[in-house]
């Protein structure tokens, strides 16, 4: 039943908490979603109050026993897997009822699906015998969503036995991730985002679950998260060499998302998908020689004909209009909605104050912060909890957070072993050192500044899980830090899961009454901003290196602007004249803000 797929949308990973159990809220009426596998303490807190909601044995994984980190991501993803199955059986017992589950799963189906025209048929057929046949047909049919799973490649710090050694590399997190993915019961994909980690990807061929079987059937499939079409082919052939298949791209907008933004040089969406589009199959082609070959070499017989690649998309879309002309034209298999299901409490997991400030947040709540000790740009809400706490924290003059869990260690600049920019320690070592350096007094402020600001992320993308369930330590403090993309100012309240899918096929209004421009328009001025903030940041003191990318990155943006321009009569119908002009005219203003934004210096 693994990876086939209704539904023309899918719910990405979120945060830590956000999705962490989306799979038991929505697999069950086929809707697929991504659960993050960063923190595997979160993950064993989530499998013992599951386990004891639905009155399953739960033995606990201590962090004293033997490789606890990949055991408890087996452990929850095992249980994860057992309940959707009996979920799904309960969904396929119900009657064909108004508001029983099993109604609510083929009513939430996209208009053109077989299996909705099918349940339609049923309900206007007469004859009780045969309603019965259709109504066997649409219960064997039902199938549950996939339970996929997100590594940051990057998140992937060397772990160290009790008496301080390092331990071997498989112990690492990203590769103890990995493996807790690869030795669990559910047979769904594993995404790659945040770019390449050559031993993690290395490390694929150690399970066999990646490589098809004698069937030419997979276990486990592989997506790779891509900002662009580049990126793609690179990562896809270093994996191709391996044998290793990827059976997803799935494009994100570089600055229309949810939390980390990995900007690409001013390459927008529209242009990225038409790339693909032009050379998608190509890509697959060669991909597939490569593993065909690699596939002989260790002794595996690969099938006959090349295994489906999807292409799916996601960043901003907030129309079924957008959606539907990212399937049409650029041949995409499915979109990705993130941000507007964080208001949708039957989907994701979010603490009520947080879902509250959610619900109400407008465009000036949202921002592209510096918070993340990772040093890249995060999109976040205003006003959170987390920064409350850091806000009281500097006041009290003990700036920084505890760093207890560890996973956004990276810097070493006052010790061998790495620390988190956010943590209580690395701040009072570095605020020390800016302050022995005689800085001019605004200087020293600024400088100061870029270090106070950073966040727990660990903590704060965790916390919302304990609050909402009520499990963890009670003397704990619980600030929740949460990252939306810019796209939620044009949805507020909290709505059904039902109104979220409906609003997605276009069956339902979810939008509030914030003008909202095109998902390619909103990207573009995204892009136009961060172009205009790093010439800012980089002008005085420019370099031919900055200065070029400054150029390349300025030219991109004026061949998407040319781009957009000429796909308008695709974009919009004829009966459409007045959505097209204002587009042109959202089109015309933003080249005139490139062409006036003092570029001469830049290329002088």
């Amino acid at each position: 039943m693994a990876f086939h797929h209704l539904h023309t949308f899918h719910i990405p990973v979120m945060g830590l908490a956000f999705s962490i159990d989306s799979p038991l809220k929505v697999a069950r009426y086929g809707i697929s979603s991504v659960i993050a596998l960063a923190d595997d303490q979160l993950l064993e807190e989530m499998r013992l109050y599951y386990a004891a909601l639905y009155q399953k044995p739960f033995e606990p994984i201590s962090e004293k026993q033997a490789d606890y980190r990949a055991r408890r991501i087996t452990a929850y993803l095992n249980l994860v897997d057992k309940l959707v199955a009996e979920q799904l059986e309960n969904v396929k017992a119900g009657e064909f009822a108004p508001g029983t589950q099993l109604t609510k799963y083929f009513e939430m189906l996209p208009e053109h699906s077989p299996l909705r025209m099918l349940y339609h048929q049923m309900l206007q057929t007469p004859d009780e015998v045969y309603k019965g046949f259709l109504q066997a047909q649409l219960r064997e049919a039902v199938i549950p969503g996939s339970i996929d799973v997100n590594i940051m490649t990057k998140l992937d710090k060397t772990n160290h036995a009790p008496d301080g050694s390092a331990l071997p590399a498989e112990f690492s997190d990203a590769l103890a991730a990995l493996r807790g993915f690869a030795q669990s019961t559910v047979r769904s994909s594993l995404v790659f985002s945040a770019g390449m980690n050559p031993r993690l990807f290395s490390y694929l061929e150690q399970f066999p679950g990646f490589l098809p079987n004698a069937q030419g059937a997979f276990e486990k499939q592989v997506i790779i998260k891509v900002s662009d079409y580049r990126s793609a082919a690179v990562q896809g052939k270093i994996l191709a060499k391996k044998g290793i298949w990827v059976s997803e791209f799935r494009v994100e907008s570089g600055l229309n998302c949810g939390g980390h933004a990995f900007a690409t040089d001013g390459l927008l969406l529209g242009p990225i998908l038409e790339e693909f589009k032009a050379n998608r199959e190509v890509l697959k082609a060669e991909l597939w020689t490569m593993c065909q070959q690699a596939l002989a070499a260790k002794g595996v017989q690969a099938p006959g004909a090349a295994p489906i690649q999807r292409l799916t998309v996601q960043g901003g879309i907030g129309t079924a209009e957008e959606q539907n002309f990212l399937l049409e034209h650029y041949g995409c298999d499915a979109v990705g909605w993130g941000t507007p299901f964080l208001l949708v409490p039957e989907a994701t997991t979010v603490d009520a104050e947080t879902l509250t400030k959610l619900s109400k947040a407008k465009a000036e709540d949202l921002y592209l912060s510096p918070i993340s000790p990772l040093g890249v740009p995060f999109n976040a809400l205003r006003g959170t909890t987390s920064e409350q706490l850091n806000h009281t924290r500097i006041a009290k003059g003990k700036p920084g957070s505890p760093c207890v869990k560890k996973h956004l260690v990276s810097n070493t600049d006052f010790s061998e072993e790495p620390l988190c920019t956010a943590s209580r320690k690395f701040q009072r070592r570095k605020l020390e050192q800016l302050q022995q350096q005689g800085l001019p007094a605004e200087t020293l402020l600024a400088e100061q500044a870029k270090v106070l600001v950073k966040e727990c992320l660990c903590e704060g993308l965790a916390n919302t899980a304990s609050l909402l369930y009520n499990f963890g330590k009670k003397t704990r403090v619980t600030p929740v830090a949460i990252c939306p993309g810019p796209n939620l100012a044009y949805f507020s309240g909290i709505f059904k899961l039902q109104e979220m899918v409906d609003h997605i096929y276009g069956r339902f209004n979810a939008l509030n009454q914030t003008y909202r421009p095109h998902v390619f328009i909103n990207e573009l001025k995204l892009y136009i901003d961060y172009w205009k903030n790093k010439k800012a940041e980089q002008l005085e003191t420019l370099t031919d290196k900055q200065a070029k990318y400054l150029q390349t990155f300025w030219q991109n943006l004026q061949a998407g602007i040319s781009y957009y321009k000429a796909i308008l009569p695709d974009l919009f119908t004829p009966e459409e004249l007045e959505k097209r002009r204002v587009m042109l005219e959202e089109l015309l203003e933003a080249e005139d803000q490139l062409q006036n934004a003092a570029l001469v210096r830049v290329q002088g």
